[in-house]
C-alpha cells in the first residue's frame, strides 16, 4: 500500500474513518464483535490477507491434519506478507479457536502488521502480551479442528459481517477494526486526516467551555476563521 497512506492511518481513529466512509455511502465497514487483545498504543494498519474457515467435518478434521504441510492455517501463517494484516473468517464462532500464541508469535516474527478474527484465540493472555496487534471476540481454548476447517487463502471473506477483499486496507485502534476498500484508501485517508485536525481543534475548544452547536459540525463562520489561525499556529 501507499507508504504515505499507511503512515497517515497510524494517527486516525476508526470512528473518523467510519464517518469518511459513510459520506461515500459505505455504512457497514466496521468489523462487528471484535476487540483488541491488549492494545499496543498504536494503530494496526495494513492490507488484508485472508483466511476462510468452513464448518468442520469429522472425517476431514482430525489432529493429524496439522502434520500436513499444505494445511491452510499453517500456510496462511507462513505466507501472509510482511506488513499485511491476516484477517480470518471464523464464521463469528468463538467456540473453537482461530489460532493460538505459537502461530501468532510466528506472524509477529515474520513482520505481519496484525491479526483479526471474528472468532476467538486460545492462549489469549499470551497473545495480548505480544507486540503484534490482535483482535478477536473472546478467548477460546478448543483447537479450530473441533468446529472449523481452514479452507481458502486470500479470497474474499466475511469477517464480523463485513466483506473483506484481499488488499483492502485494514485499520484497528483501541476500539475496533475497520475495512477500507483498496481503491479509495488514499482519498479516504486524506479526508480523515483533515477531519482529525479539525476534531483536535474542537476538543480544545470544548475543554475550554465552548458549546458544540455551530462548532461541531462547523456552521458558524467565526469558528472557521479561528480554526485557520489555530492550525497555522500548530503547524498542521
Amino acid at each position: 500500500m501507499n507508504p504515505t497512506t499507511r503512515e497517515a492511518l497510524m494517527g486516525v481513529s476508526v470512528a473518523t474513518l467510519a464517518t469518511a466512509l459513510y459520506k461515500r455511502g459505505l455504512r457497514n465497514q466496521v468489523i462487528q464483535g471484535v476487540n483488541p487483545l491488549g492494545f499496543k498504543g498504536r494503530n494496526m494498519v495494513g492490507p488484508a490477507y485472508t483466511l476462510r474457515y468452513i464448518p468442520a467435518r469429522e472425517d476431514r478434521n482430525q489432529l493429524v491434519e496439522f502434520r500436513n504441510p499444505a494445511h491452510p492455517q499453517r500456510v496462511a501463517v507462513e505466507s501472509c506478507p510482511e506488513g499485511h494484516v491476516l484477517v480470518m473468517d471464523s464464521r463469528k464462532d468463538a467456540r473453537a479457536a482461530s489460532a493460538g500464541d505459537i502461530l501468532v508469535t510466528r506472524l509477529q516474527m515474520r513482520g505481519v502488521a496484525g491479526v483479526v478474527t471474528d472468532g476467538g484465540f486460545r492462549d489469549a493472555a499470551v497473545i495480548g502480551a505480544l507486540e503484534i496487534p490482535a483482535y478477536h471476540s473472546r478467548p477460546s481454548s478448543p483447537t479450530n479442528l473441533t468446529l472449523h476447517e481452514a479452507y481458502d487463502l486470500n479470497v474474499p471473506i466475511g469477517c464480523g459481517d463485513v466483506a473483506v477483499f484481499p488488499g483492502d486496507v485494514v485499520v484497528g485502534d483501541a476500539d475496533c477494526v475497520i475495512v477500507i476498500p483498496a481503491e479509495i484508501a488514499d482519498e479516504v485517508t486524506a479526508e480523515a486526516v483533515e477531519m482529525t485536525v479539525y476534531e483536535d481543534f474542537v476538543v480544545e475548544k470544548v475543554k475550554s467551555g465552548t458549546p458544540v452547536i455551530g462548532l461541531y459540525p462547523q456552521t458558524k463562520p467565526e469558528f472557521a476563521a479561528e480554526f485557520a489561525a489555530w492550525r497555522q499556529a500548530q503547524g498542521r
